[in-house]
């Protein structure tokens, strides 16, 4: 049985920081994580992913236009904890923000449907 806890939501000021984390209990399979985020009324979309070398595989990750430059995504393969480091944010970035795991080999990082295994959510608030 995989589970996928978050933390590290709130509420924080514009231009503000906060950090987000995620530990996976349970066989997720491949080393690659990602974190996605939903607004009110919108659909869910690929805000991060980051994947640990594996096989003929090199390590990596992907951003989101929207926040590159201001969040970094970083992954602990040996206890299956993701985080996410959110910086400069603005008040766009509200959202609730999912971690994800379980990626199928060919579908896209920022495909909802890619993925396996979902966390229960956690809101950041910036304004």
């Amino acid at each position: 049985h995989v589970q996928l806890v978050e933390s590290g939501g709130g509420s924080v000021q514009v231009g503000g920081s906060q950090r987000l984390s995620c530990v996976a209990s349970g066989d997720v399979g491949r080393k690659y994580m990602a974190w996605f985020g939903q607004a009110p009324g919108a659909e869910r979309e690929g805000v991060a992913a980051v994947w640990d070398e594996e096989g003929d595989s090199i390590g990596g990750s992907f951003y989101a236009d929207s926040v590159k430059d201001r969040f970094t995504v970083s992954l602990n393969s040996a206890n299956s904890t993701v985080w996410l480091q959110m910086n400069s944010l603005k008040p766009e970035d509200t959202a609730m923000y999912y971690c994800a795991a379980g990626k199928s080999k060919y579908g896209s990082w920022a495909r909802v449907s890619s993925y396996s295994y979902w966390g229960q959510g956690t809101q950041v608030t910036v304004s």
